[in-house]
């Protein structure tokens, strides 16, 4: 009935295709059924229609747990439950060797090619019906493997119980399980090429996780959620052109707002789909940020070093009602951006890393294979399944979850392969050269499929090189970006904020220097999460000064950085001017705002979004350079700027104009390309603001009095250390 060489191996989990010894078989005209049950005494087999045993199943000598027999009055195979008893205890199920496979042919085909774009639909693990019976199928890519089992409560987490059936050359490994379905925690156990049994691995495609620090994946089921978004999804594409007003709120979930008196805990996903959208939406954001959120073994990574990238952080709730905020988002007319880390992943060893004994997911050379910043593995993008592996889970966050926009994290350390090493500790490319033109091509790939598969969704790259056409289109031979975080304008504008403003005037270029490329990609200007952290102070503690002053600073920069072209980026607490850096096990300093300091600065970015949002010249020619010009960009004694930002079509330019010394500049005039009343629209050193409350009198008339190199100009008071908006209200 069974061969003894066969029953040794399924009995000692070494048997690589368990498929053709277990279960049903016509054998000689004889119907043979087989089982692995090392826990059972005695099997019976019962008729599934009917109920009533068929047969009982004799033990097979010298291999504990395997039971065979002869179902001697059936001529076909048919549909079977087992019923095993150990003592006292009985207990029936289906048998999961008796069901066929699930994945196709045409599966089969695109996985080999790594071209299969709904990759998560068969990779994973689903709930379904197969053949009449509730369960979940299970499936993972392992090549190298001998054998892949599936393990967990439900198998005693043994490794010989449950091995799976290998699909061809495709290098997947699936199996059906009946009676399982959602919550049921599991893993993957593997023998090497060489019978070596590797550490359990985690799903690379589970949809959920158990809480840190264990480290299980967790069935979820993908379908069956009501969405509601179509509204939003139908405009979508309207509201994140590189015309439109886009302010984003970077966001950590697990400190934006935490809860004392239930042990400082952060909010769920349901409690921010309630708390950080109504916040957000209050304060005038078009979108939330959240740094990233897949799945990740360690808190103080902020996320950035994910294992689970197909599941939602269980530390905020399930994947369903991650999806719920999500929906909150758009009900409420918020994008919602996920911070996306193809660039890395960590060592951990339920992980990717020697999945299957190989270099499975990363590079095998560690000069390719590893970033010696973060101690991480490296992405093997010149493989195919590895690239379609990314692919697919960019689409996955878009399509499946609904979310409108991918930040791409460290993409510099992807497109450079001497990143951050020395001479001797990188391998060139086919070329000799420096540029790692797999993970380019990846990039491009991602890019197109995202934007020609999801309409409306928009992708950013975190880019901190020169690299050349990061949001150009990737027939142009760019990366096919949306935007790009323009990460020399921060570094220099803030290394100009944190100068004694006496010594400004020496600085004054660092300032002006980003127009010089400002229209060379469309540019997000970012003020995120890495410059409050690791030393560097909270946005008010690098403001230079004492008291008001130190709150006139910081207004200021950000009246400069609203009025500059570029789209907006704020990490949470900078909107309020939080005290200390930031700190991932704790709340942000809620409690500031009962200071009028702290809540002048709330209101000012509330209002400059405002202000943003309906003001065509502060937003449709981003980037353009037609919609800037000078005005003043050499006052360097006075560290004054000025500009005019224009809209499409030329009507109601806006005059900027910012003071970064603390001396009021009184009867001061400034050229204007226009003739008419300028309009004050907002005033950095407002008393709404907790400012001085020095101004113009709400407009400034222009006069024929030449100024800044125009025939025309308007006189002002500049407060100290201020910012002031203008609008042409009536040209003459």
């Amino acid at each position: 009935m069974i061969h003894p060489k066969d029953a040794t191996k399924i009995s000692t989990g070494t048997h690589s295709d368990p498929f053709s010894v277990l279960g049903i078989h016509q054998i000689d005209n004889k119907i043979t059924l087989r089982v692995f049950h090392p826990e059972a005494e005695a099997v019976d087999v019962l008729d599934a229609k009917t109920g009533r045993k068929v047969l009982a199943l004799d033990p097979v000598p010298d291999a504990l747990g395997v039971f065979a027999g002869i179902a001697a009055r059936r001529k076909k195979p048919f549909a079977y439950r087992l019923r095993f008893s150990k003592g006292p205890h009985v207990w029936e199920s289906d048998d999961p060797y008796r069901f066929g496979p699930v994945l196709g042919a045409l599966d089969e085909h695109l996985i080999s090619e790594g071209a299969h774009l709904d990759l998560w639909k068969v990779l994973g693990a689903h709930v379904m019906t197969h053949e009449g019976v509730a369960g979940t199928h299970f499936a993972v890519w392992a090549p190298n493997a001998r054998r892949v089992s599936v393990i967990g409560d439900f198998n005693g987490w043994d490794g010989r119980r449950n091995p799976m059936r290998q699909r061809g050359h495709t290098g997947v490994w699936e199996i059906f399980m009946p009676g399982l379905g959602d919550g049921e925690a599991y893993k993957y156990e593997l023998l090497d090429g060489n019978g070596n049994l590797l550490p359990q691995k985690a799903d690379p495609f589970g949809f959920g996780a158990e809480h840190p620090p264990k480290t299980a994946s967790v069935v979820r089921k993908l379908d069956g959620h009501d969405w509601t978004d179509a509204g939003w999804i139908a405009k979508r594409d309207a509201l994140q052109r590189i015309d439109q007003p886009i302010s984003i709120y970077e966001v950590h979930l697990g400190s934006w707002r935490r809860v004392p008196e239930d042990g400082n805990r952060p909010l769920s996903y349901q409690e921010h789909a309630t708390e950080l959208v109504n916040y957000a939406k209050d304060m005038g954001f078009t979108h939330i940020e959240l740094m990233p959120i897949s799945e990740y073994p360690f808190d103080g990574s902020w996320g950035y070093q994910p294992i689970g990238l197909y599941a939602p952080t269980i530390r905020h709730g399930t994947l369903e009602e991650f999806r719920a905020f999500v929906q909150a988002c758009h009900a409420a007319d918020l994008g919602l951006i996920l911070d996306w880390v193809p660039g890395h992943f960590p060592e951990d060893i339920h992980g990717l890393g020697n999945f299957d004994g190989t270099a499975l997911f990363e590079y095998a050379d560690r000069k390719e294979g590893f970033h010696p910043d973060w101690n991480t593995l490296i992405y093997n993008y010149g493989r195919r399944e590895v690239s379609n592996f990314l692919v697919a889970n960019a689409l996955y966050w878009l399509r499946e979850h609904h979310v409108d926009a991918l930040r791409v994290d460290a993409v510099a350390s992807m497109l450079y392969r001497d990143y951050s090493r020395k001479d001797g500790e990188w391998i060139p490319n086919v070329h000799g050269g420096r540029e790692n033109l797999e993970a380019i091509a990846f990039l491009q790939r991602t890019n197109t499929i995202a934007y020609g598969q999801v309409p409306g969704i928009m992708t950013i790259a975190e880019e901190s090189t020169a690299f050349p056409g990061v949001s150009a289109p990737v027939d142009q031979s760019g990366l096919g970006f949306g935007f790009k975080w323009n990460m020399g304008w921060m570094n220099d504008t803030l290394s100009y904020m944190q100068e004694d403003p006496i010594n400004r005037k020496y600085h004054h270029h660092k300032m002006t220097f980003g127009l010089h490329y400002a229209f060379t990609e469309n540019f997000v200007l970012p003020i995120s999460h890495d410059e409050v952290v690791h030393g560097k102070g909270s946005m008010i503690d690098k403001m230079p000064g004492a008291g008001d002053d130190k709150f006139a600073n910081l207004r200021a920069y950000y009246g400069y950085m609203w009025g500059h072209p570029g789209k907006k980026l704020l990490f949470m607490g900078c909107e309020f001017a939080q005290g200390v850096e930031w700190n991932h096990n704790s709340s942000l300093d809620w409690h500031l705002l009962d200071h009028p300091q702290h809540r002048g600065v709330q209101s000012l970015i509330r209002d400059l979004n405002a202000l943003l949002r309906s003001t065509p010249a502060l937003h449709q020619l981003d980037s353009k350079p037609d919609g800037f010009e000078w005005i003043e960009e050499g006052a360097a004694e006075e560290s004054i700027y000025a500009w005019v930002r224009k809209g499409e079509d030329g009507t109601k330019p806006v005059l900027v104009v910012s003071n970064f010394t603390p001396i009021e500049r009184s009867a001061r005039r400034i050229g204007v390309p226009y003739s008419g009343r300028w309009v004050e629209k907002l005033n950095t050193d407002a008393a709404a603001y907790a400012g001085g409350n020095r101004g113009n009198m709400g407009f400034a008339d222009s006069e024929q009095i030449a100024a800044s190199g125009r025939p025309d100009s308007i006189l002002l008071t500049i407060p100290p250390l201020s910012t002031l908006f203008f609008e042409l209200d009536e040209p003459h």
